[in-house]
């Protein structure tokens, strides 16, 4: 097996418990052998640092199920030793990226980069962001269920791209989608159909967007929101927006937070408009059970909406990308999602498989 470098002592497991390291240790075996599919003929490779008790416990699980790999410890290392280990491997080779903040190299955008070399990628990124009880929230989320991802993500995708219309209901207040919708993607562990094996995890997020946004229309109650420092942002009483044309035109209980937000995507895009319509998936995060990075949080399960003009997936006529500067995650209270007439989402859970 081809192995790029040596294998250096990692450090010891951190202050995490044991039973969080061992719970790390069952997941990320499930999902390197279900959802990456790698195995003992490609080498692998792990990129990590020790800064923080999470960090220290995935790089401890990836030490259990990959006796074979190459560690290296990114504080250690100079840029051009780290690049040098990602371009000797071979196509369908594995790079894990363990980072409590995000790893920069110069000019190098690392997962794109590293997919563009034909490359496996599996990415933990900001886990400074997730202290504490935390860390084990986002240890209980890595855990794959195929049959659930997979499963009811299709039937999500189905009936998504059939749907004439959607609505939304929680808290006493209804969003409307008088609209059919673009064809929805699909981060569910199966990269059967995909260019890329990998991404960002934990996963569980089917999406889309009206395929006419100004038929997004209604009132929607938001728990939670991407605040200015990338943050999952907790109001005591949900923000209420009032939506008319695809753009917010009023909130009740805005808070200061909030404002700011708003403020910002006013002041550089003209207005606010409401585009991501996301299912998440991820049943270890609920209303009630949260951490603090809002890229993580995105896979609640549950909805959440974007706001801003900014959506790289979907294209829409009058958008230009170099004027599209926001897209701020914002969760849904959320009692019953129905797609056409069909609910689909009761009581916590999404109910088609």
């Amino acid at each position: 097996m081809h192995t790029p470098v040596s294998t250096p002592d990692l450090p010891p497991a951190g202050d995490l418990p044991d039973h969080a390291i061992d719970e790390a240790t069952a997941h990320l075996r499930d999902v390197l052998a279900h959802a990456i599919e790698h195995g003992p003929d490609h080498a692998a490779l792990v990129v990590f640092d020790t800064h923080t008790p999470l960090a220290r416990a995935l790089t401890e699980a990836y030490r259990r199920n990959l006796p074979g790999a190459a560690f290296i410890d990114f504080d250690a290392a100079t840029p051009d030793a780290v690049l040098a280990a990602f371009k000797s491997m071979r196509a369908k080779d594995l790079v894990v990226l363990v980072q409590s903040t995000n790893f920069r190299l110069d000019g190098f955008r690392v997962r794109v980069e590293l997919f563009k070399l034909g490359l496996k990628v599996v990415e933990h990124v900001h886990l400074s962001r997730m202290p504490g009880q935390q860390s084990e929230h986002y240890i209980e989320a890595l855990a794959y269920d195929p049959s659930y991802f997979r499963g009811t993500g299709r039937a999500l995708k189905g009936r998504i791209d059939a749907a004439p219309h959607a609505r939304v209901v929680g808290g006493g207040e209804t969003l409307h989608f008088s609209s059919p919708f673009e064809p929805a993607k699909l981060n569910i562990g199966d990269y059967s159909e995909m260019n890329n094996v990998g991404g960002q995890f934990p996963i569980g997020e089917v999406f889309t967007e009206a395929l006419d946004l100004e038929a997004v229309h209604g009132r929607v109650q938001v728990h939670v929101f991407g605040d200015t420092s990338y943050r999952s942002n907790h109001p005591d009483v949900p923000v209420t927006l009032i939506v008319e044309r695809g753009r917010v035109v009023g909130t009740e209980n805005a808070t200061p937070a909030f404002q700011e937000v708003l403020d910002k995507i006013t002041l550089d895009e003209g207005e606010v408009w409401v585009r991501e319509l996301g299912f998440g998936m991820n049943r270890a995060f609920t209303r009630e059970r949260r951490v603090d990075d809002i890229g993580t949080y995105e896979r609640m399960c549950g909805i959440h909406l974007s706001l801003g003009a900014k959506h790289g997936v979907y294209t829409k006529p009058g958008f230009k990308r170099k004027d599209a500067r926001y897209h701020i995650d914002v969760f849904a209270v959320t009692d019953a999602v129905y797609l056409g007439e069909e609910r689909v989402y009761e009581d916590g859970h999404w109910t088609c498989s």
